[in-house]
């Protein structure tokens, strides 16, 4: 099994001292694992089954559509339009194409539950 957690490292903001989080993490292999335990079914068959989910979300997404789990949340694609941006390194401005990105939203169960 993997190291389930990740260390984020920086300073304090007023005070400068420095902090290390501990921030647990679950990845796509702990996630079969879990789906395979809690539904009682093997780990291929748990595989399978996310990897079915993740790509008819992606391919209703693709397709325009919006994506709702009642009381998870959903999913939708938004335009993000043209705009101008810097160059963090030379200053300069270059211009950032129009692109869809993914918004999700949780659900109110799922807010419920990390509150």
């Amino acid at each position: 099994m993997t190291n389930p957690y990740k260390f984020v490292i920086g300073f304090k903001s007023l005070t400068n001292d420095l902090l290390i989080i501990k921030i647990k993490i679950m990845n796509k292999t702990d996630l079969i694992d879990a789906m395979a335990e809690q539904a009682g079914i093997s780990k291929a068959a748990a595989k399978k089954a996310l990897e079915g989910a993740l790509t008819e979300i992606g391919s209703a997404l693709k397709d325009g559509k919006r994506v709702s789990l009642v009381g998870f949340g959903s999913f939708s694609v938004s335009e993000r339009a043209a705009r101008e941006g810097r160059n963090p390194q030379t200053g300069k401005t270059i211009q950032i194409a129009a692109k869809n990105v993914v918004k999700f939203k949780a659900g109110s169960e799922l807010s419920g539950a990390v509150n």
